[in-house]
């Protein structure tokens, strides 16, 4: 796309939904500003802003693809870091109530790294765009209107430093990247918009996480070992490498039951998972720095696209628009997805708020299904089942089990989870044959021999 839309474009939130945004912008502005109350030049670990992004993060394949579309020749790049880079199905251990789904080359990417390492990489990326400027370390107060309450001409911001004032920053086009806790229903019901509706989930979800190096290696050639939480099992693990020795493990617990952040509470938690593989790693493994907990009380999607009306000139993405049960992974590639869905739209100028939004709708509907409808399998939480989510989670428990004889099948869940292929796809007549033809009970597990010992990671 090389069609000229407008002057300046503003990007509200420096994390990934913020650079996909810039880097789409960047085609079509003279200018990109991203506004983020963080500092963000040369941070590689957790900050305020992205309290999650000290936990175990997965982009999911089709996040991927986009990512190399934005960045050509970005996965190179991460290899050459010395990242690793992996099979989404050959190399993670998927386990489902306690039984492993058959591992087979899918050629869908995983990659293993933190996720402000991640993020780094890709603002190396954006700021290396001659038409973008990072304004960080200031605050955003909120949108300006002055033609009329019908369009957004800029934002006010203020800068964090000592003796920072308030000034405008004028605009053609705002885009709302700030994550969850995002005001923009806020800023436009004081515009005279109404009130945005939100569906909610509340899974009452929390992460207790650590990092680890290993004397001993647990991965043994894999990427990740993953015991999945299921309404059986509700107790979860992420387990990642992070190459060289060291690992980051995350455990998962719904409803109140939280891992806990004490040494022998947070090993008990390990080992109660239906797999020994996630205790049998750390027990013996050198802790790095102290558990630490994020806590997720709600799923939440809001329904820009059932507003009457809308102002010209400011859009949402990411997070703001839908935040996802963070165990399913998909928040940074729905947040892709939705950036290339802003590409479209700048090929006829600056976008039309409500068709914008109701494609937006279109490409949430996907996920939002997975995770809301993955979430109501578990009897506690609550919500409304359809007889569409009822058979969904039924059809998904008994094709995970078929997963474990049937490698054909484990890569086509996969490439669902991934949001490669729709979920209508594991509907076909030959795929619900072969899931039903297979046994209903799951497949005795193979499970790797310790690894060598590892030289120690400065």
């Amino acid at each position: 796309m090389s069609s000229h839309v407008g002057d300046r474009a503003i990007v509200l939130g420096g994390s990934m939904a913020g650079m996909f945004v810039a880097r789409v912008l960047s085609d079509v502005f003279t200018e990109v500003l991203v506004v983020d109350r963080d500092a963000l030049a040369g941070v590689r670990e957790g900050r305020r802003g992205v309290p999650q992004g000290r936990h175990a993060h997965g982009l999911l394949a089709r996040g991927q693809e986009i990512l190399e579309d934005f960045f050509p020749g970005f996965t190179a790049e991460l290899i050459a870091a010395d990242i690793p880079v992996g099979d989404l199905g050959g190399q993670v251990r998927w386990y489902f109530d306690g039984h492993r789904i058959r591992p087979s080359d899918t050629g869908l990417r995983l990659v293993g790294v933190a996720r402000p390492v991640l993020e780094d990489h890709v603002r190396r990326r954006v700021r290396a765009i001659r038409n973008v400027t990072f304004v960080d370390s200031t605050d955003v107060i909120g949108p300006v209107a002055v033609a009329g309450p019908d369009r957004v001409t800029g934002v006010r911001v203020q800068g964090r430093g000592p003796g920072a004032v308030e000034e405008v920053l004028d605009a053609d086009l705002v885009v709302d990247a700030t994550g969850k806790g995002s005001r923009a229903p806020g800023w436009l019901a004081s515009l005279g918009y109404g009130n945005v509706e939100e569906d909610r989930v509340k899974v009452g979800l929390a992460y207790t996480s650590r990092r680890y190096r290993f004397d001993v290696d647990p991965f043994r050639g894999d990427m990740s070992i993953n015991p999945v939480a299921t309404p059986a099992n509700p107790r979860g693990a992420f387990l990642h490498t992070l190459g060289g020795g060291l690992g980051m493990l995350s455990l998962t617990g719904i409803l109140g039951d939280h891992p806990p952040t004490d040494e022998e509470g947070f090993l008990a938690f390990a080992k109660s998972l239906p797999v020994p593989d996630v205790h049998d790693a750390i027990v013996d493994a050198e802790p790095i720095g102290a558990p630490v907990t994020f806590k997720y009380p709600a799923s939440q999607r809001r329904r820009f696209e059932k507003l009457p009306r809308l102002p010209r000139g400011f859009l949402v993405a990411g997070d703001a628009v839908c935040s996802f049960n963070p165990v399913y992974g998909q928040g940074m590639a729905s947040a892709a997805l939705q950036a290339l869905t802003l590409r479209e739209h700048l090929q006829a100028g600056i976008p039309d708020p409500r068709a914008f939004f109701k494609d937006i709708a279109k490409v949430v509907d996907v996920p939002w299904e997975i995770s809301a409808g993955g979430d109501l399998a578990f009897p506690a939480v609550e919500g409304k089942r359809t007889l569409k989510v009822r058979m969904g989670n039924a059809f998904t428990a008994r094709l995970q089990t078929a997963a474990t004889h049937d490698a054909r099948l484990g890569e086509a869940f996969l490439r669902v989870a991934g949001l490669v292929d729709p979920p209508q796809s594991l509907m076909r007549p030959s795929m619900v044959l072969r899931t039903l033809r297979t046994p209903r009970t799951p497949a005795g597990d193979s499970r790797p021999e310790p690894g060598p010992r590892l030289r120690r990671a400065a």
